[in-house]
């Protein structure tokens, strides 16, 4: 397995999800989002494995400006220069992903 999980330090979640992956002994990358972001493709992996909305944060103020964006890419273009807007934690395993913590899915990879 190869996971990374993007994420906040100050996030509950993501505080979590790397505790469940610690204690199983996986061994996974953590990647602060807020001052790192994403790459494009990864952006893009996710997006893929998960669908555009569900990475997008409904809390953020900014959220519902993005709803008025024309195009998927138009989101995805403005996710990558604002990486608050997504949702922590992202987890990804290969071409696999989740956002938010979700143990019964993780349980399935390995």
């Amino acid at each position: 397995m190869n996971i990374q999980i993007f994420g906040t330090s100050k996030s509950f979640d993501t505080k979590k999800a790397e505790r469940w992956f610690k204690e199983r002994r996986i061994k996974f990358q953590s990647v602060d989002v807020r001052r790192y972001g994403m790459s494009r493709g990864e952006l893009a992996s996710v997006r893929q494995a998960v669908g555009l909305e569900a990475m997008i944060d409904p809390k953020h103020p900014d959220a519902v400006m993005l709803s008025y964006l024309a195009s998927d890419q138009a989101k995805l273009d403005h996710l990558f220069e604002d990486p608050s807007l997504l949702i922590a934690p992202i987890v990804r395993n290969g071409k696999q992903a989740t956002v938010g913590y979700c143990p019964q899915i993780w349980e399935t990879w390995s």
